[in-house]
């Protein structure tokens, strides 16, 4: 499965120079949980994350604590460039979404900007991925059946399965047939794995 294929697009996006609450705001109305951060000519130049929009708005409260505590002295931050993080790990519509749950299990990344050149063109997110797999079975199996019978409107045919998002083709074995149908079958978002079950009843 490729990125193109479950990212959100078009990316809700804010500027370097934008105010931290409107960024805060933007975050949370779309219910997204970091956003590219653009310059002035619309070149990626970080990323902003709940995380860090919210460093330095709260204060101590003294009801918390037996002793006083020390107010912090400084202003909090006024933009997103100075809470953002800069140089993003990004993707491009053609990448791998194995290469990107690597990355997000690996450096616990939320989501990725997804890029064309040099212009942000969606997001990925983790979101995104769980979406691609609360699919129902029956969904799955119907959308993988409407692509087979896409490329092969008049055979050869199969008989589709999908158990957790597992599709089990069968049917007359067709070798050259079977592999450009298990390659199709993946490309359906949901289909975790393929598998093929002969008529001979093999597996």
């Amino acid at each position: 499965m490729l990125v193109r294929e479950v990212m959100s697009s078009p990316a809700i996006t804010v500027r370097r120079t934008d105010p931290v609450r409107r960024a805060i705001r933007l975050l949370y109305q779309h219910d997204i949980s970091s956003a590219p951060v653009l310059d002035a000519q619309n070149r990626l130049v970080g990323i902003v994350s709940e995380l860090d929009l919210l460093c330095g708005e709260f204060e101590p409260d003294p009801r918390a604590h037996a002793r006083p505590v020390q107010p912090l002295t400084g202003p909090p931050p006024r933009l997103v460039e100075d809470v953002m993080t800069p140089d993003p790990v990004t993707a491009t519509e053609t990448t791998d979404i194995t290469a990107v749950v690597n990355l997000m299990v690996g450096k616990r990344f939320k989501s990725l900007p997804v890029m064309r050149g040099d212009c942000v063109v969606g997001v990925v997110s983790r979101r995104d991925l769980l979406t691609m797999l609360v699919r129902t079975d029956e969904d799955l199996r119907v959308e993988v059946e409407a692509v087979l019978r896409e490329v092969y409107p008049f055979g050869p045919s199969w008989h589709v399965d999908v158990t957790d998002g597992v599709a089990v083709l069968s049917g007359a074995p067709h070798e050259y047939a079977d592999q450009i149908a298990d390659v199709l079958a993946r490309t359906v978002p949901g289909i975790v794995r393929v598998r093929h079950l002969r008529n001979s009843g093999s597996l």
